[in-house]
């Protein structure tokens, strides 16, 4: 195990964790290049072909990885978008691009045939259409293998398998190593007085097996190695204790920094100017689950978004795909993310908006150019980049 490292020697050891995730596949580089994706899209042979949507709160960083259950406050699991921290007021066309550019990593890294690609474009803008259309949701016998499995997981499981999974340890103290690093003084003091705030109590509090509880306090804290594009802007993770008339119960807080969105916002909308204000506001719009488990504070200074962690919450993973599997996972997370859209619409908006995204399709096959080109040059551009990272990678001796 590393030794944790010193708070004044953080930015380094992260950068260089960072690089190194990057690394590792060209489906990891798609997750940790938010940024460049953007670049790239902006780009004229590329932004002629994106269609113009309604102006509503979008992921911003939709790929497969920021999808899966999380619980509500009844622990009742959906599947929604699991993390907003690049959400804005835009295009929803972005999500979907974001999306198809995910899947078809993934199943190059499969190793699936080039007409996969086409039939998960064809899959995705097929699943998100009937979710504008409020056509029912996939049933459990529609949702793929990946996600019928992650979602039995979630359902059923407490504070120790959430414990064991993301610290390493059932008892309520944080174990530095690897993982987990030490904090400044300042910091500490800092998560001390988050804990005294009435609506971070209120936050705890709000569960129905806690409403009798009468004491929130931080039993231990410690810096989160966590995330990809996020490593190095901030992150910690604390151990809440919450004392009530019944007993006591533990919740695990996740204090993630905010910062300005790289996803282009739309023009002359209004969204809060504070970076926390804006991932909760997206939250609540995209992920009711997620959003009332959330709250914009401050941290030394700086933006920072507290969320408590529900055993229930897991990560939609893509190892392997098999291609009926690919298409499958393609109609149902595409679906995820349209029925996330839609709340945000009336029926007409809905309609129109799925009948300018499928346009005119290629032949027999229901893929609409506009989406097919798009991915098409934005995987070849990305996997020159990801050459060229890992070439930079080696030669910097890692």
């Amino acid at each position: 195990m590393l030794a944790p490292i010193d708070p004044s020697d953080r930015a380094q050891a992260l950068e260089r964790c960072r690089l190194r995730k990057m690394a590792k596949s060209a489906h990891a580089y798609v997750r940790g290049n938010t940024a460049l994706f953007y670049e790239w899209l902006a780009v004229a042979d590329l932004a002629k072909d994106v269609p113009r949507g309604p102006s509503i709160w979008i992921c911003g960083d939709c790929h497969v990885g920021n999808l899966g259950p999380l619980a509500d406050a009844d622990a009742q699991v959906d599947i929604q978008i699991r993390d907003l921290d690049q959400t804005v007021i835009g295009n929803p066309a972005h999500d979907l691009i974001r999306l198809a550019l995910s899947l078809a990593s993934a199943a190059r890294g499969s190793d699936l045939p080039g007409v996969a690609t086409a039939h998960i474009i064809e899959a995705m803008i097929d699943g998100y259409a009937r979710a504008l259309e409020d056509r029912r949701s996939p049933d459990e016998a529609r949702q793929p293998d990946l996600v019928r499995s992650v979602r039995r997981r979630a359902v059923g499981r407490g504070w120790k398998h959430l414990a064991r999974e993301r610290i390493e340890n059932p008892d309520p103290k944080i174990p530095l190593g690897r993982r987990f690093w030490n904090l400044s003084e300042s910091e500490r003091a800092a998560l001390d007085a988050v804990f005294e705030r009435p609506d971070m109590e209120a936050l705890l509090l709000q569960l129905s097996d806690r409403e009798t509880s009468k004491r929130v306090r931080l039993l231990d804290a410690a810096y989160w190695v966590k995330g990809c594009s996020s490593l190095g802007q901030g992150r910690f993770a604390a151990i809440a204790e919450v004392e009530g008339t019944t007993g006591r119960s533990l919740a695990l807080i996740d204090f993630k920094a905010a910062a300005p969105s790289v996803a282009p916002a739309a023009r002359r909308v209004r969204m809060p100017r504070d970076p926390g204000a804006r991932i909760v506001a997206g939250a609540k719009a995209l992920s009711p689950n997620l959003g009332a488990r959330m709250l914009p504070v401050k941290l030394l200074g700086q933006s920072y978004v507290a969320r408590e962690l529900k055993p229930q919450d897991l990560k939609i993973e893509v190892r392997q795909f098999t291609r009926p599997e690919a298409v499958k996972a393609a109609f149902y997370l595409a679906n995820v993310v349209g029925r996330a859209h839609a709340r945000q619409l009336d029926k007409h908006a809905r309609i129109e908006w799925a009948q300018q995204l499928r346009g005119e399709a290629f032949g027999s096959l229901d893929a609409p150019p506009w989406l097919w080109r798009t991915v098409v040059k934005l995987m070849a551009r990305h996997e020159a980049a990801y050459l060229e990272h890992c070439r930079r990678f080696a030669l910097a001796g890692n």
